[in-house]
């Protein structure tokens, strides 16, 4: 490790923190109902959309109406995706000639895509015409960030309301968090990435001669756009099948910066708005503390290991220093480690640097944040995941001390931590069963191309991401088959809505409760104690649940790897 590499990444997250405050305060004002300066722009705009979709913006839902709405506008989005991709030979804006995807890629596009996941069986640049691109890909990563965000805002109103059961109107927050958020913040991100190099085009692919002599076919297409909310939207997929490791993707290290801040800007802004629906900012300032820290430690670890290189290369060739298979040279150890870290922290799965290349301790950060799900996190489920611990914490601690657990002023019952345990065990299920029932069967063990301890790896990462809605791989395993492309489609829809429904059912709960003054036997959540107790809950739950299936993968990979 370099002093320079690790100012810059301790730059960057101080970066990142100081943008997240005011990014956070200006989301609880949108969304609280609070007067903007920018009303006067944005109300024509959004009272027209109101008028032409029948909208009465006046008009609240329960929770089961919310979810409803949510749940049917999914579908239709996943449906619509499916048909331009299943449909994309015979659709204009294909100047490449580009064949429609087969049933299954299709499915397991439009799925990963609709969850906010990104998982890619594809080479975008060769698989998707421009036109599936905009509205198959581009369309989505907007919508999907917008579903997870309002997801959160939705519980946020529950824990506040008093005796209420209304939660907000979904088509109204829908409709807010395009045209105050990702619209603008995506447009402008977007002009920034043009003029930095990225390109956006509708021409198609070039055709120039290098130095040789030779004709080369050089991809190109409406990039920056794409990269723009990729990044916002923790979503991740990339224009081309190099993700971010591609120089139209990120062609520099300032770009690399951008779209780290860019993907991690709204969860972590986030906690801000948190603090200030509950009006509690000290509640944030533990939660910024703990998660920061989590996050800096497993970037640290990545870094570390990276740069120490491995030692099988170095006893057997005689080359010695950092581990640079799978990196881009422009950014080098300390970025490559920091954009991982965040990458997977945050859920947005772009990748900057190839995950299946890493040391194993490196590639263990990266499995470990997608399993514990809940480090910042993505765009609204991240806050919802944090929030299910919080409670889950609450239950536990209150049983320790023999007190009534309560959050928030909220009486935490029987029903709460049923359906808060539910919204937890899904997620190791999703991950252990499919991965175990792969490495049992020919068709889930035949794609993979890396025999033994790794192989084992790549299959826990493939369905990992695909739970934790990431979308970054462990790219040793072609998974576009039949077998991968449903499983992996499968895990992506219950990861994402399992989870959501289970907290919705809890936030209709909630809301309906009265407020409970505090009292001195009130279990305070704003101390450093219980953010302590928060953290533990969630690494201990973590460890015991994956450690068995992470020991006889990147743990023993990386006990291999010194033993020669």
């Amino acid at each position: 490790m370099t002093l320079a590499g690790t100012i810059g990444i301790l730059a960057t997250i101080v970066i990142i923190l100081l943008l997240s405050i005011p990014m956070g305060k200006y989301l609880y004002h949108v969304f609280s109902g609070d007067s903007t300066r920018m009303d006067h722009v944005f109300h024509p705009v959004e009272n027209g959309l109101y008028r032409l979709m029948g909208i009465n913006a006046s008009s609240q839902m329960d929770w089961k109406a919310y979810i409803k709405s949510m749940l049917l506008v999914n579908l239709v989005m996943l449906l619509f995706a499916y048909l331009i991709f299943r449909l994309q030979g015979s659709l204009p804006l294909n100047p490449d000639g580009i064949k429609s995807m087969p049933w299954d890629l299709a499915f397991n596009t439009a799925v990963s895509f609709i969850t906010n996941t990104n998982w890619q069986n594809y080479a975008g640049e060769q698989s998707l015409s421009y036109l599936s691109q905009m509205l198959g890909i581009t369309f989505l990563q907007f919508t999907s960030a917008a579903t997870g965000f309002v997801a959160a805002i939705a519980f946020l109103r529950a824990l506040v309301n008093n005796k209420s059961r209304w939660i907000g109107n979904f088509w109204v927050d829908f409709i807010k968090i395009h045209t105050r958020v990702l619209l603008p913040l995506a447009t402008i991100l977007a002009i920034v990435f043009v003029g930095l190099g990225l390109p956006e085009t509708l021409a198609g692919a070039a055709k120039v001669h290098t130095l040789s002599g030779l004709l080369q076919t050089i991809s190109r297409g409406p990039v920056a756009s794409l990269e723009a909310i990729k990044q916002l939207g923790t979503n991740g997929g990339g224009f081309f099948n190099a993700n971010s490791a591609h120089p139209f993707e990120d062609p520099s290290a300032l770009t690399s910066v951008l779209e780290i801040i860019a993907m991690a800007l709204i969860p972590t802004a986030l906690i801000t708005t948190f603090g200030m629906f509950i009006k509690n900012r000290r509640q944030a300032l533990i939660l910024y503390v703990f998660l920061t820290g989590v996050l800096l430690v497993g970037t640290f670890v990545i870094y570390s290991s990276e740069a120490s290189g491995n030692p099988m290369v170095s006893h057997a060739l005689g080359i010695y220093g950092p581990n640079m298979e799978g990196k881009e040279m422009r950014f080098g150890p300390a970025l490559s480690s920091l954009f991982t870290g965040a990458t997977t922290a945050f859920t947005t799965g772009a990748v900057n640097t190839m995950h299946d290349s890493l040391t194993p301790l490196g590639g263990l950060i990266p499995m470990l944040f997608m399993m514990f799900n809940v480090i910042f996190g993505g765009k609204g489920v991240g806050l919802l995941n944090i929030l299910m611990y919080l409670i889950i914490a609450v239950f536990l601690s209150g049983l320790m001390v023999g007190r009534t657990p309560e959050i928030f002023g909220k009486k935490i019952e029987a029903r709460e931590i049923k359906l808060a345990t539910l919204a937890l065990l899904v997620h190791p299920f999703i991950i252990l069963v499919p991965t175990a029932i792969a490495l049992i069967t020919k068709a889930g063990t035949s794609p993979i191309l890396n025999p033994g301890l790794h192989g084992i790896s790549e299959v826990l990462y493939a369905f990992t991401s695909a739970a934790a809605n990431n979308g970054s791989a462990f790219a040793g395993l072609n998974g576009n088959t039949i077998f991968y492309n449903l499983m992996l489609g499968v895990v992506m829809l219950i990861g994402r809505y399992v989870s959501i429904i289970a907290m919705f059912a809890m936030a209709g709960s909630l809301a309906q409760k009265s407020i409970i003054p505090e009292s001195v036997g009130t279990l305070r959540t704003d101390t450093w104690s219980f953010g302590g107790v928060f953290l533990a809950v969630v690494v201990i739950v973590g460890a015991l649940t994956f450690f068995p299936a992470l020991s006889v993968g990147p743990i023993a990979e990386y006990f291999h790897m010194w033993i020669g």
